[in-house]
């Protein structure tokens, strides 16, 4: 009887014992998350990325993983460690494919490593799950774009603008692809509505300068680069700009003064050797 009792208590206490580690385990586990978070608090992203690369170690199995690899996948990025990233989050998509967060924060490293099918899938993903979403929407008409899917991009940017009429980057990308197609008069309309919203915003004036002067309008074009300098003096594009369509109008003398400008404002001289030639 006694030794029935013993084997008991041994049993019992031995269970007691592992559950006791498991819960060490599991506040081991917490505690590293804990301190993780607080190094992403603090900036300390090295530390926060070794400790969240523990906590994965110490519990493969468990159920916040999925947050912790989508952690840890930001923390990557800002430390400028884009492959890895890509990797984390791919990780934190295995166990939870759906999540639209995850996918854009994806999306978006694939779209700065040029890896645009990739981001393009993650894209279309988004979109199946949440028709609506801005960002998936934009960065896919972008892609678009990029692929001379006018169409396709078009839709996009549309459906963009029929909840949010006012959106920006819809408007401009509107005008880009009417540009593209030829359709100068309709961009320009478009185009000058923005401006006359907001008169003193200087890449509006640069993409009509850059729309007349594909039209050859240059007189025009000349005068919105020159309102856009007066605006920003300091922007060293305006006077490449400038420039070249002063070339274009035989003003060789302002030209120069535009390229001698440019390079006072950082562009390298030896990048104008040729325009600063046909001066003379």
């Amino acid at each position: 009887m006694n030794q029935w009792i013993r084997q008991v208590f041994v049993a019992v206490y031995s269970g007691l014992f592992m559950l006791g580690i498991g819960d060490l385990q599991a506040q081991t586990y917490n505690e590293i998350v804990e301190k993780a978070m607080d190094c992403v608090k603090r900036d300390s992203l090295d530390q926060a990325e070794s400790l969240f690369r523990q906590a994965l170690k110490m519990d493969p199995n468990n159920a916040r993983n999925a947050l912790l690899f989508s952690n840890l996948g930001t923390v990557q990025k800002r430390l400028g460690k884009r492959d890895d990233a890509i990797q984390s989050y791919t990780m934190a998509l295995n166990i939870i494919p759906y999540s639209t967060a995850m996918l854009l924060n994806r999306a978006a490293l694939y779209l700065e490593e040029n890896l645009t099918d990739k981001a393009y899938i993650d894209y279309c993903n988004v979109i199946d799950l949440l028709p609506e979403n801005v960002e998936a929407r934009l960065f896919r008409a972008y892609i678009y774009m990029q692929r001379r899917q006018y169409q396709e991009a078009r839709f996009d940017y549309n459906t963009v603008l029929g909840n949010d009429a006012e959106n920006r980057t819809a408007q401009i990308g509107l005008i880009l692809l009417d540009q593209k197609e030829g359709r100068y008069e309709v961009a320009l309309d478009r185009l000058n509505l923005l401006i006359h919203k907001s008169s003193s915003d200087v890449s509006l004036l640069k993409m009509r300068a850059n729309l007349e002067w594909e039209r050859q309008h240059l007189d025009v074009a000349l005068l919105d680069v020159e309102k856009a300098a007066e605006l920003d003096p300091e922007d060293a594009e305006i006077y490449l700009m400038k420039g070249d369509i002063c070339l274009q109008l035989e003003k060789k003398s302002e030209a120069k003064l535009a390229y001698e400008q440019a390079v006072r404002l950082g562009i390298p001289r030896v990048e104008l050797h040729e325009r600063f030639e046909q001066c003379k």
